[in-house]
Parts: C-alpha cells; sequence; structure tokens
C-alpha cells in the first residue's frame, strides 16, 4: 500500500509510524485546524514560560496597586494628549506568565492566521515552481507540518516574551480589544523591580503610563484594521527560497526526537519562512517599520514626558528600561512571526521623532499623526520630522 505522505530520502514510513514523537506529532497535527496549530502554541509558550521559574498568582494588593496606577495614567494621558481615550478598558488585570501566554494567543489570532496563511501559500508555490519532480511526495508532508511549524514558532515567541514583558503592549501591536482588560505580568514586574530596586509604586505607574498611551493609540478606530493592511499587503507577495527547507528535513532521522525538535523548533525555525526581499517589498516593508517606530516612539514620548513630571524616581526607572531593552536589537515578534525586520533602533527613531516635533511645534500638532492613517510620518519623515511638519501642518 502506497504512503500518503511518500516519504522522501529514503525515510522508512514504518520507522516513523513506531517513533513515539511521530505519533504525537500526529495527534497535535490532527487538532490544526487552520494555518496555526493554536493548541501546540499555547503548550509550547507556557512550558518554556515556566522554565523561567516561579509563575505566582498576583496578590490583592497587587490588584489594587495596578488599579490605582491605571486610573491615574488614564487622567494624566488623557490630559497631556489632548485625545480622548477608548472606552474599553473595563478592568485591570494582574496575570501570570502562563496567563498572558494564552491572553495574547488569542489576541494576536486575528494578526498572526492570516500572516500565517499567507506563509503557507507562498511555500505552497515555491514547491511548485522549485522542487524538483522526484522529491515532489515530499510536498504532502511539508504542508501537513506547516501549521505544526508555525505553531511551534508562535509558541517559542510567546514563551520567550512572557518571562520578559511587563504589560499587554510590550508587544507593541494593533489587537482585537476582547475583555476589554488591560494584563500587567506581575512576575516580571516584581522581578524587575527587585533587580533594580525600584520603588513599587512609582514602577507600576510608569509601567501604566506605557501602557495606557498604546491603548489610546490604538483604540482608535482606524489604526488595527490599517496595520492589519499592511501587514498583508507585505506578505501578499512574500517568496520562499526552497532549498532551506530541503535542506533542513533532507538529514533528519525521525527516530531521533533531538533531531525532530531541531528541525521543527531550532533557534533559526525563521529561515524556514525567509522571505526574498524585493524593492517593491522593501518599500512595504517600511510603511509597516514607520507605523510602528511611530507607536512606540510616542508612547516612549509620553511615558518619559509624564514620569518627569509624576515620579521622583523617573531617572532611575528610565535608565533601568533602557538597559532592559538594550539586550534585544530586533523585535521577535516581528522578525520572527511575520517575517519583519524591526530593529529597536527604528524604535529609539520614533521617540527622537516625536520629541523633535513637540521641541518644534507642540503636543497637540503631535497628536494629529493619529488622525488618519495618512496622517501617520513615513521612515524619511522619522528621520527628517520637518518633512512631516511641511506635509501635514
Amino acid at each position: 500500500m502506497s504512503d500518503p505522505l511518500g516519504f522522501p530520502f529514503g525515510m522508512d514510513p514504518d520507522a516513523l509510524r513506531d517513533a513515539p514523537l511521530f505519533r504525537e506529532l500526529q495527534r497535535v497535527m490532527a487538532s490544526s485546524s487552520g494555518p496555526i496549530n493554536w493548541e501546540l502554541a499555547r503548550q509550547v509558550g507556557v512550558a518554556s514560560a515556566l522554565e523561567e521559574g516561579p509563575d505566582p498568582e498576583p496578590t490583592e494588593e497587587d490588584r489594587r496597586m495596578l488599579d490605582e496606577a491605571v486610573r491615574v495614567a488614564e487622567l494624566q494621558v488623557a490630559g497631556f494628549t489632548g485625545m480622548e481615550l477608548p472606552g474599553d478598558i473595563v478592568h485591570v488585570q494582574p496575570v501570570r506568565r502562563a496567563e498572558w501566554v494564552g491572553a495574547s494567543a488569542t489576541s494576536l489570532r486575528s494578526l498572526l492566521e492570516p500572516a500565517a496563511q499567507r506563509m503557507g501559500q507562498a511555500l505552497e508555490a515555491a514547491m511548485r515552481e522549485q522542487m524538483p519532480e522526484d522529491l515532489g511526495p515530499m510536498a504532502g508532508m511539508l504542508t501537513q507540518l506547516g501549521p505544526l511549524l508555525q505553531g511551534t514558532q508562535v509558541g517559542q515567541v510567546l514563551g520567550f516574551l512572557a518571562t520578559r514583558v511587563l504589560g499587554q503592549y510590550d508587544v507593541a501591536v494593533p489587537r482585537q480589544a476582547g475583555s476589554g482588560a488591560l494584563l500587567f505580568v506581575v512576575p516580571n514586574i516584581a522581578r524587575f523591580e527587585h533587580d533594580w530596586s525600584l520603588d513599587p509604586t512609582e514602577f507600576r505607574t510608569s509601567v501604566a503610563l506605557h501602557e495606557v498611551t498604546h491603548r489610546l493609540e490604538f483604540g482608535r478606530s482606524w489604526t488595527a484594521a490599517h496595520f492589519a493592511a499592511l501587514v498583508d499587503d507585505f506578505l501578499s507577495t512574500l517568496t520562499v527560497d526552497i532549498r532551506a527547507i530541503q535542506e533542513r528535513f533532507s538529514a533528519l532521522d525521525p527516530t531521533d526526537p533531538e533531531a525532530v525538535e531541531r528541525a521543527l523548533g531550532g533557534d533559526d525555525v525563521d529561515a524556514l519562512f525567509g522571505a526574498v526581499l524585493d524593492d517593491e517589498q522593501r518599500l512595504k516593508l517600511g510603511r509597516i517599520q514607520a507605523f510602528m517606530a511611530a507607536a512606540e516612539g510616542y508612547a516612549d514620548h509620553v511615558m518619559h514626558a509624564l514620569g518627569a513630571r509624576l515620579l521622583a524616581t523617573h531617572a532611575m526607572i528610565e535608565e533601568a528600561m533602557l538597559r532592559h531593552r538594550e539586550d534585544e536589537a530586533t523585535d521577535p515578534v516581528f522578525e520572527r512571526l511575520l517575517g519583519i525586520d524591526m530593529k529597536r533602533e527604528q524604535y529609539v527613531a520614533g521617540r527622537r521623532f516625536c520629541d523633535l516635533v513637540v521641541d518644534l511645534t507642540d503636543e497637540a500638532i503631535l497628536a494629529r499623526m493619529w488622525g488618519s492613517a495618512q496622517a501617520m510620518p513615513s521612515l524619511p519623515e522619522i528621520e527628517e520630522p520637518r518633512l512631516w511638519l511641511a506635509r501635514t501642518v
């Protein structure tokens, strides 16, 4: 009887069926009904997050402190920016790392699934065009592995982030509003306070200023749809180099769990979906980079201005945050999940843009960029804010 997967490279189908790991993989693959296996993503993410150590439940005191910090932040951010805050913050939700993984998997689903679908389509197209005829049976195997690969990758990134993020918008992308809760990862906040000897009340107020400002940005009626359109436009012409996939699986020993783990979830798993950018895609990528640089730059600008006004230990908090961010040269969400190169220095440029616009004009002029998609700065305008002022004022 012929094997439906037609295992290439001399792999023995019976060896695969007898391997416990592959039996488990078959079970997990069967649970997937979309481009990302979300059950696997949550399992991988939670397991990775718990490797960091204890993940204690937030206390009632944590909830009280964060409730108060958010209410202060809402009043201050609204008054400082002159913009109306969205009314969807129903409650503040202190969470464990594992809870953040599950909540983020849900809230990011509407962004990541279309991206994964695009990548899957690009992978199939690449296999049709680039794969030699004698390796054609491998296409079926890779197609079935797609949701597994994507789920593993999403889980790895969420698990890594769960050990570092302080709030919901440390992953600063527009997302579904969900229940209206604003999440704070208390184990990470408490560890950060301890490591840097920070005053808990002041530090949590600073984190709340950042989170509320992002909710203000992404609560605009146009931001979520605009960002999703930018990402979809970028991924719509994605191309995949099938050679990386062939090389990854050609030497795979299906009876070796470690080899399978390396193939499905190694540090370079993103190489499986590495895009080859042409000039058109670089232009599309630039639009995404500009949006995110402006969003994070504005949040940092507001947090700095209000923190300096409200918090006696603001200088200590800002120094600690700068050092914390220096550990990451790139944003793993964009680089590994969306194939988008987003460097930390671009976020710094966004903050510099906001600061200079206010130096030249005022906060009301700067806030105009959140009036519509057309008012957002481009990458050249972020580098030279006077170009943006000439266009919009």
